[in-house]
């Protein structure tokens, strides 16, 4: 379970190949109060995130073994366990990969320790906040959509749908705003937290993999509309 900053330290596993990187990262991490551990390669991330159970994991994409998309992939087969990617490329396609896989977020080397150290505190915010009890927790039903607060659980007209925490906080924000188009920057806000300062198009990634989830069609959607230009909305279903 992930603790508040009042109680038990955070845990974070850092998995880089570079001996250097992860000592920066490491000494960043624990002056923020964090509690660190590394490994330096693909086999031994996945191990150690089944066996030690950190609280944010900070991967990089090239690794030996298995690289970081791969891990990733493997992982939110059975966990939902926030992700930080590390690239040393600036190419849109890893970037997209890795947050259409399930990265929370990721950030391009080189990079500012300080910057790492903000963005894992705001992760673990909005980690901590959908993990605290809910004051509505209400089963909302909209056409064919059942969505369950209290238990995080979806159920669409073809049956169970498998959402990741953050596309269920966003499906969620859409659906306790029916009809409302929400930006880009207001969904940020909503899911991900005010003090969030990454890429936007981070939205659009997950946009696309809770449609896929839901089995909806980006080019006739039953739930989720796209106003281009503007932001989303939940489609309201037709009258009976």
């Amino acid at each position: 379970m992930h603790q508040s900053a009042e109680s038990t330290p955070a845990t974070v596993l850092v998995v880089d190949d570079e001996p250097k990187i992860r000592d920066i990262v490491r000494r960043y991490l624990e002056a923020d109060g964090f509690t660190v551990t590394e490994r330096a390669d693909g086999p031994a991330a996945l191990r150690a995130a089944y066996d030690e159970r950190p609280d944010l994991i900070v991967l990089d994409v090239m690794l030996p073994g298995l690289d970081g998309v791969e891990v990733l992939r493997r992982l939110r087969e059975t966990s939902q366990v926030p992700v930080i990617l590390l690239t040393a490329r600036d190419e849109e396609v890893d970037k997209l990969i890795g947050l259409a896989v399930g990265a929370d977020d990721y950030i391009t080397k080189p990079f500012g320790g300080r910057e790492l150290a903000a963005r894992a505190r705001v992760i673990l915010r909005r980690v901590n906040r959908a993990l605290a009890p809910m004051q509505d927790t209400a089963t909302i039903r909209h056409g064919t959509l059942t969505i369950d607060p209290a238990r995080r659980e979806v159920t669409t007209s073809d049956g169970p749908a498998v959402l990741t925490a953050l596309d269920f906080d966003l499906l969620l924000t859409f659906a306790r705003h029916p009809g409302h188009v929400l930006t880009r920057r207001q969904l940020l806000q909503a899911v991900w937290g005010a003090d969030y300062y990454g890429d936007d198009r981070v939205v659009d990634v997950h946009i696309r993999t809770l449609r896929k989830a839901l089995g909806d069609d980006a080019a006739n959607p039953a739930y989720i509309a796209t106003l281009r230009g503007i932001g989303y909305r939940l489609i309201t279903p037709p009258r009976a």
